[in-house]
């Protein structure tokens, strides 16, 4: 709609211009029948003072016309520019919004992330596998257990059970991730995981390139594995769990409800707190490229690039509990008459790699 505003604004400042040009060009002509019939009058002497007289109100009136023909020409200008900018902000409005949505459906995803890792940590299979490390058999009861749990939340690419000493003592895709014995002591989500406070609190690290995952992008989320699964039980191992960033996310930037021609033209993100890219519906600079946005309000805003693209974005809200890790969504829409040859939308909004 804010579209089908500003294209109407345009048409409405278009007709406008052309029949004040008419009507300029009118007036011009009839001073110039006016001071030739001055003219004539004066040549004509006092036979032709009569006429002269009617030249001269025909000269005026048209003087007249000319400074109605001015007033109308400013107040369309100032009405359409009027028009223009409040669909640009009621488009604007529209595309903040949109990108709140984005990144809020990702969080609220994600919030469930971590209600799934606090839960699992206290499975009596998870509990058992931490208090009896070394023992074979229930390590593999409690892969068992995880590959049943993996079954049904397809989301996740592995889940792992590893020591306080940060070796992993089961997995729930043992045969396709030979992980088992490995040390992750040094990963950053799981030294945190060790120091929550309760079973209520969870470890979680940005989205990142895991090597032991086929180099696969995930999203972490952890929590300690604690004592009988009780929440102030003692630490006695940790739990991770892996989403699948690259086949889950990019169903969201995906999700909006764009026409075609609409889409064509559309780039919809997810950004981290530094402004990198973790997610693109165009698939394009996911991970590599950071973009320069222009944020007058750290919450929402949105803003026009020199080529006519609209930057809307929004700051993640959190939800519930999960109170986010600083993301934004971002949308880039180029205007209806930009080249179609553009394969990026958005191409030229600043980015640095």
């Amino acid at each position: 709609m804010p579209e089908r505003i500003l294209q109407v604004a345009t048409e409405m400042s278009q007709l406008a211009n052309e029949k004040i040009t008419e009507i300029k060009g009118v007036t011009r002509a009839t001073r110039t029948l006016a001071l030739n019939a001055l003219i004539e009058a004066a040549r004509a002497g006092e036979v032709g003072r009569g006429f002269g007289v009617v030249a001269n109100e025909v000269k005026e009136i048209s003087q007249r016309v000319t400074v109605i023909t001015e007033e109308l020409e400013h107040m369309f200008e100032s009405l359409a520019l009027d028009l223009e900018r409040t669909a640009q902000t009621a488009r604007g409005d529209r595309f903040a919004d949109l990108s709140r949505y984005v990144v809020e459906l990702m969080d609220r995803n994600l919030f469930e992330r971590s209600c799934d890792v606090r839960w699992w940590a206290t499975d009596a299979a998870v509990v058992d596998v931490c208090e009896n490390p070394d023992n074979g058999e229930i390590a593999s009861q409690t892969s068992q257990r995880l590959g049943v749990i993996l079954d049904s939340y397809t989301v996740y690419l592995d889940l792992w059970i590893a020591d306080c000493n940060g070796r992993i003592i089961a997995t729930g895709r043992p045969d396709k991730y030979r992980l088992v014995g490995t040390d992750i002591g040094h990963m950053p989500w799981f030294r945190e995981a060790m120091r929550c406070r309760d079973g209520g609190a969870y470890a979680v690290a940005d989205i990142a390139h895991n090597e032991l995952l086929n180099n696969a992008a995930t999203a972490t989320y952890a929590t300690a594995v604690r004592r009988g699964g009780k929440a102030k039980g003692d630490v006695i191992g940790v739990m991770g769990v892996f989403f699948d960033w690259e086949n889950q996310a990019p169903m969201v930037v995906k999700a909006l409800n764009f026409s075609d021609e609409e889409r064509a033209r559309t780039r919809v993100m997810l950004i981290d707190s530094q402004n990198r890219i973790i997610a693109a519906s165009d698939n394009q600079g996911v991970l590599s490229e950071q973009i320069r946005l222009e944020v007058k309000d750290p919450n929402r805003g949105s803003y026009l690039l020199a080529d006519g693209s609209l930057v809307a974005y929004a700051l993640t809200p959190g939800y519930e509990t999960y109170k986010g890790l600083g993301w934004r969504g971002v949308i880039v829409q180029q205007p209806r008459n930009a080249t179609k040859a553009v394969d990026k939308p958005g191409a030229k909004l600043s980015m640095a790699s």
